[in-house]
């Protein structure tokens, strides 16, 4: 099962990385480093905002409104109060814009608020569609609004490349002319019924989620308003650029394989009891080792090169450091949120992040306010990486209290093993070819990690292989067929 969500929801997930990946190449050529900044902090006080006001909707309605046939009345019920909390949501933004960006907060607040309107209304539509179990329909419209979100941005900044604020708006109408297409799709299929919750159920599970939030602001954003604060929106756009690069190749994967798990994993605990969700989480937490941890060490190995070839000669720093460092840190969260996190939704019991979360935050906070003022970017990355590992611990230790998540020690031996060969093929082949170009370097290097990821898997692992080809061969063949 987890590798057919895997296999289903992957393009859609690459395709918008790739989308991200392109945006970014442009943004630094063409927009002025300051800008791009402020543009960066525009998406992280946007995501800041709309995990505390919206991502809740996702988890309440995943939760309660159950999967396949959908209710109207369901539906109804938590898009008014998806409503209320992202009015609220706006006027947080607002505040934060003036507290961060004082110097430009009218523009810096239109930019959010209007992030904001546009991500509720797509994140709405495609919980929906999740729910439905309509696998590609949602593939689709991620497609939809990943194209959206790199061709109006980049057609503006053609036109004007010195505005945060357009470009934004830019990016935010490509969201939500894709988030009006996905609700159209989404109502469709849509049953006439009444909601399958109650008003105090719906808010008993979300408000503890919003309370997580706010809690956890620091966790994995502090460090680029530190930036801010302590340095300058420059250093902001030369953090952010490699916190896009390294992070998104890892959250691709773990996001790829939570797409179909959390579902699957709160459907078990209630037919089948804790045990079993905790042995189909194992079963996560192995393959995200698998899948994953290789990818860090590649980004690792290669983390100079990759952002010699993408950023331009202005973007200045210690991105061997950069990239290592928040890989990890994104590796180390994934595993926090999608295990250990699945198992405290599946329980009911929100409100235990709160712990976790809060000594995230402060972690995040107090290491980027003692790292930032002498390390600049390589403070902020530490104070990330920091902040996952405390993350980590305490999510464990709060889970395991609740139902313990075997650990699926074989596999984890197995991936750091795979991942310190691939590591040392990537360095060696890139340290050989260093009088070569930087595009054949990485090339060679990647193939040469690559290569040995493939048949080190294929060793250790004969029957996932087999079992990963047959579906991706049987995917291809339908997709032949149905032309």
């Amino acid at each position: 099962m987890l590798l057919r969500s895997t296999l289903i929801y992957g393009p859609a997930i690459l395709l918008t990385r790739l989308s991200a990946l392109l945006f970014l190449i442009l943004a630094t050529r063409i927009v002025d480093p300051v800008e791009y900044g402020l543009l960066t902090l525009v998406v992280t006080i946007g995501e800041m905002t709309d995990t505390a006001f919206a991502n809740w909707l996702r988890v309440s309605l995943l939760r309660l409104g159950g999967k396949g046939d959908v209710s109207r009345g369901s539906l109804m019920r938590a898009g008014r109060m998806v409503l209320v909390t992202t009015a609220i949501g706006l006027v947080v933004s607002i505040a934060a814009s003036a507290m961060i960006v004082p110097e430009r907060w009218e523009e810096f607040s239109i930019a959010v608020c209007t992030y904001l309107i546009a991500g509720a209304v797509a994140r709405y539509a495609l919980t929906v569609l999740q729910m439905q179990q309509r696998h590609t329909a949602y593939s689709m419209l991620e497609f939809l609004r990943a194209a959206l979100q790199l061709a109006l941005p980049a057609a503006t900044m053609l036109v004007e490349h010195n505005s945060f604020l357009a470009i934004s708006l830019a990016s935010s109408v490509g969201m939500l002319i894709a988030g009006i297409v996905a609700n159209i799709a989404a109502w469709q299929k849509v049953v006439a019924g009444p909601p399958r919750f109650t008003h105090r159920e719906f808010l008993a599970l979300g408000l503890p989620i919003i309370a997580i939030a706010l809690v956890g602001f620091g966790l994995t954003n502090a460090e680029r308003v530190m930036l801010k604060l302590y340095q300058n929106a420059a250093a902001v756009a030369i953090f952010a650029s490699a916190y896009s690069l390294a992070r998104q190749p890892v959250d691709m994967i773990a996001n790829a394989i939570n797409m179909g798990a959390f579902p699957e994993t709160v459907s078990r605990f209630d037919e089948k009891g804790p045990a079993a969700a905790g042995a189909f989480l194992s079963q996560f937490m192995a393959l995200t080792f698998t899948l994953a941890l290789p990818v860090v060490a590649i980004l690792s190995a290669l983390g100079s090169e990759l952002a010699a070839l993408v950023l331009p000669a202005a973007y200045v720093g210690p991105y061997t450091l950069l990239f290592t460092t928040i890989a990890i840190g994104a590796f180390l969260t994934n595993v926090a949120d999608f295990v250990y996190g699945t198992m405290v939704h599946a329980h009911k019991r929100p409100l235990l992040f709160v712990i976790s979360k809060l000594f995230g935050t402060a972690a995040n906070i107090g290491l980027a306010m003692l790292l930032i003022p002498s390390m600049a970017e390589a403070g902020a990355a530490l104070s990330l990486m920091g902040a996952a590992v405390v993350n980590l611990v305490i999510s464990a230790i709060i889970s395991e209290r609740l139902t313990p998540v075997p650990l699926p020690w074989r596999a984890i031996g197995t991936a750091v093993l795979v991942s310190g060969c691939v590591w040392l093929a990537a360095h060696s082949i890139s340290d050989m070819l260093t009088e070569a170009k930087l595009l054949v370097r990485l090339a060679m290097a990647g193939m040469a990690g690559g290569i040995v990821f493939l048949v080190l898997n294929a060793v250790f692992n004969p029957g996932t292989t087999r079992q990963v080809l047959a579906k991706t061969r049987s995917m291809v063949a339908r997709r032949i067929a149905n032309g």
